[in-house]
């Protein structure tokens, strides 16, 4: 990605709220959490989500759900987030991606690239 001042990347891998320093120190206007989300779809299906709804979403593999999540950076950070989702074929722990999410994974951080530089 080239350098861009005004967007930071992080990879919260299971435990995103260990990232929040960064983040609040970023100050950001817009958090985008990409995020494995069962949305009874099939696998490698991308899905903009709205936070607010995802408080039963299953195959989360935080320890902090993303809800929870994104509504401690909209109180902290005063900014906004948007959740996309990416249905996961399992969500054990350890396990590789998918063929069809990894193919997923390629075109959301493509699209969210093409998005956000342009």
């Amino acid at each position: 990605m080239p350098d861009a001042p005004s967007l930071l990347l992080v990879e919260g891998g299971s435990a995103p709220e260990n990232c929040t320093g960064f983040i609040r120190r970023f100050a950001p206007d817009l958090v985008i959490l990409v995020d494995a989300a069962h949305m009874e779809e099939a696998p490698g299906t991308i899905r903009w989500l709205d936070w607010k709804d995802t408080t039963g979403l299953s195959a989360s593999t935080h320890s902090l759900p993303p809800y929870m999540f994104a509504r401690y950076l909209t109180s902290m950070c005063r900014c906004g987030v948007a959740l996309l989702g990416i249905q996961p074929l399992h969500t054990t722990l350890g396990t590789p991606l998918s063929d069809s999410v990894r193919r997923a994974v390629r075109r959301a951080a493509d699209g969210l690239s093409a998005l956000l530089l342009s």
